[in-house]
């Protein structure tokens, strides 16, 4: 096996696998990834459905293939996956965050600041209601870091909301 460049996709996938204690098939990492991982990193799901197959030709995760019926492929997590996972946890993140906002990139290219602002607003209200909501249902039932993360997403929706009021945009 020759050695792979890993991604954030190939951590999400081997994160997802180590999450799942067992093997998981590419449909089921991408329910997970809908219910978890997409609130703050978006990743075709093509990609989640392609990144399996070439972990395993790296020996970072195994593939069983079912014998009858749709022969759907199953991966779990090897050895050497854990290792590179817990290897790439325990190092800081070398990149710059990213801002992949539609209503930024709508003002840049000249889009008319108010209807921006209003729509913006009540984008960021709805999906920091539904963060809340989740905080409610999940406290006490989910990792440490996995709480933290979601803590994260409401003050990014907290300051965004702010972000838009505050520029006087909203009407």
């Amino acid at each position: 096996m020759r050695p792979l460049q890993l991604t954030p996709t190939s951590y999400i996938v081997l994160g997802l696998l180590e999450a799942a204690d067992g093997e998981a098939t590419p449909y089921d990492l991408k329910q997970a990834m809908a219910i978890s991982v997409d609130c703050f990193w978006s990743v075709p799901h093509a990609q989640i459905y392609r990144e399996p197959e070439r972990l395993a030709g790296g020996g970072y995760v195994t593939e069983r293939r079912e014998e009858g019926g749709r022969r759907r492929r199953f991966y779990a997590i090897t050895d050497s996956g854990r290792e590179a996972l817990a290897a790439w946890r325990s190092t800081a993140p070398d990149d710059a965050p990213e801002l992949r906002d539609a209503g930024v990139l709508k003002l840049f290219f000249g889009a008319d600041p108010r209807t921006v602002a209003s729509h913006q607003i009540a984008v960021h209200e709805r999906q920091l209601a539904e963060y809340r909501a989740l905080r409610a249902q999940i406290a006490g039932f989910v990792a440490p870091g996995q709480l933290l993360a979601l803590d994260v997403g409401i003050a990014h929706e907290e300051a965004m909301i702010e972000i838009w009021k505050a520029k006087g945009l909203a009407s």
